[in-house]
């Protein structure tokens, strides 16, 4: 059974910094993307990064390219997001999500707000 455990939401001032974390379980397969969609208030999910599994590309949404870093370290089955230079506007609950052939899966999400 596929699990994705997010963490790491929380406040922050613009300009900051925060990292979220995803850890998986119960997946094996070699292909894949796993990575990060994100839902404000109002609006439409949106696709921010993710990593493939297979070769480690990345894919950046334009609203995040050269502020936010994913990586993943394999040994703790682990993904991250470095968000860096926040903005009021990437205020959401962000949303691990694993990309199989199969089917999708989502983590339940962390809260990520951006305030002065």
């Amino acid at each position: 059974q596929v699990q994705l455990v997010e963490s790491g939401g929380g406040y922050v001032q613009p300009g900051g910094s925060l990292r979220l974390s995803c850890v998986a379980s119960g997946f094996t397969s070699a292909h894949g993307n796993i990575g990060w969609f994100r839902q404000a208030p109002g609006k439409e999910r949106e696709g921010v990064s993710c990593i493939s599994i297979y070769d480690g590309s990345t894919y950046y949404s334009d609203s995040v390219k050269g502020r936010f870093t994913i990586s993943r370290d394999d040994a703790k089955n682990t993904v991250y997001l470095q968000m860096n230079s926040l903005k009021p506007e990437d205020t959401a609950v962000y949303y691990c999500t694993l990309d199989t052939v199969a089917r999708d899966y989502w983590g339940q999400g962390t809260r990520v707000t951006v305030s002065s």
